[in-house]
C-alpha cells in the first residue's frame, strides 16, 4: 500500500494528463462482422432468455430489492462506458436479474446485462464487487469482445476450405485437419486470455469512474478462487482467478485510483 500511496502523490503533483488504464485500439478484426447485426442477434438472445426466465418463475420482478441495487450500481457505471465505445451511447442498455444457482454474470453485444443470484447470495458480494463484476462484463461488450471472436472464427471457416481445397484428395488431408483444429484451438485460447485482462481493466475504470473502489477487485477474485474447490465456477471457466490476475489488479491501481478518489460519494 506505501506503493500505491506514492504513485497517487505522484499523479496528483503531474495533474495526471493520461489518467486511466491503456488497453490500446480495439482489434480491427471485428470490422469483418457487422455490429447492428451480431447486437440485434444479441437482442434476441437476451428476450429469449428472459422470457424462459419469466416462465419458470425465475426473473425478478423489477421491485426486487436486489434487482434495485444492480440497476443503481448500473447507474453510476453506464455514463462512462462512451469513453471506451462510442456507440454505446445508442445501446438499449438493460440490467435484470434471474434466479439461479449459477455464480455467473453477463453483458451480450448491445449492453444486456444479467445476473443470477447465485453469484450474488453464494459470494455475499459488496456493492464495490458488483461493481467490479459488472464493469468487467460491460468491458466484454465494450471491447466487442464477442464481435472480433465471431470474425476470427470467420477467417477459421475460410482458411479451412482453402486448406480443404488444397489438401483435397490427397494423403495429407489429416495433417490439414489436424493443423486447422490445433491453431484454432491455441489461438482461441491467446485470444481469450487478451480478452480477460483487458475486460478486468476495464472493468475496474469503469468501476472507479463510478465511485467504486477498484480495490474491490482483489477480494473479489479471491472469493472466486475460494468458491472454485478444484473446479472454477461458470464465471471464471475460461481463467480462474489467480496470483498472476490479482497481481495485475495491483499493479493497475495506481492507474485507477485517482479516478476513484475523486468519484467516490
Amino acid at each position: 500500500m506505501k506503493r500505491l500511496a506514492f504513485m497517487l502523490m505522484l499523479c496528483a503533483g503531474a495533474a495526471c494528463a493520461q489518467e486511466g488504464v491503456n488497453v490500446g485500439e480495439a482489434s480491427s478484426l471485428r470490422t469483418m462482422v457487422p455490429a447492428e447485426q451480431m447486437e440485434q442477434q444479441a437482442a434476441a438472445s437476451y428476450r429469449q432468455l428472459l422470457k424462459q426466465a419469466a416462465a419458470k418463475d425465475a426473473l425478478a420482478p423489477d421491485s426486487h430489492p436486489e434487482l434495485k441495487r444492480l440497476r443503481a450500481i448500473a447507474n453510476r457505471l453506464l455514463p462512462h462506458a462512451v469513453r471506451f465505445n462510442p456507440r454505446a451511447a445508442q445501446w438499449q442498455w438493460e440490467v435484470n436479474l434471474i434466479g439461479a444457482r449459477q455464480i455467473n454474470a453477463f453483458c451480450m453485444p448491445g449492453g444486456k446485462i444479467a445476473f443470477y443470484t447465485g453469484i450474488l447470495n453464494t459470494l455475499k458480494l459488496t456493492d464495490d464487487e458488483v461493481a467490479m463484476i459488472m464493469g468487467h462484463e460491460m468491458a466484454h461488450a465494450l471491447r466487442e469482445h464477442a464481435r472480433e471472436q465471431a470474425a476470427k472464427n470467420t477467417l477459421t471457416g475460410l482458411a479451412a476450405n482453402v486448406l480443404g481445397m488444397v489438401f483435397s484428395g490427397s494423403n495429407y488431408s489429416d495433417v490439414a485437419n489436424i493443423a486447422i483444429n490445433a491453431g484454432h484451438g491455441l489461438a482461441a485460447r491467446a485470444f481469450s486470455r487478451s480478452d480477460e485482462r483487458e475486460a478486468d481493466l476495464v472493468g475496474m475504470e469503469l468501476a472507479a469512474r463510478g465511485g467504486f473502489d477498484p480495490q474491490a477487485g482483489i477480494t473479489l477474485w479471491e472469493k472466486m478462487g475460494n468458491t472454485s474447490k478444484g473446479a472454477p465456477p461458470e464465471f471464471l471457466s475460461t481463467h480462474p482467478a489467480n496470483a498472476s490476475r490479482i497481481e495485475d489488479i495491483r499493479r493497475h491501481l495506481p492507474d485507477v485510483m485517482p479516478l476513484y478518489l475523486r468519484a467516490k460519494p
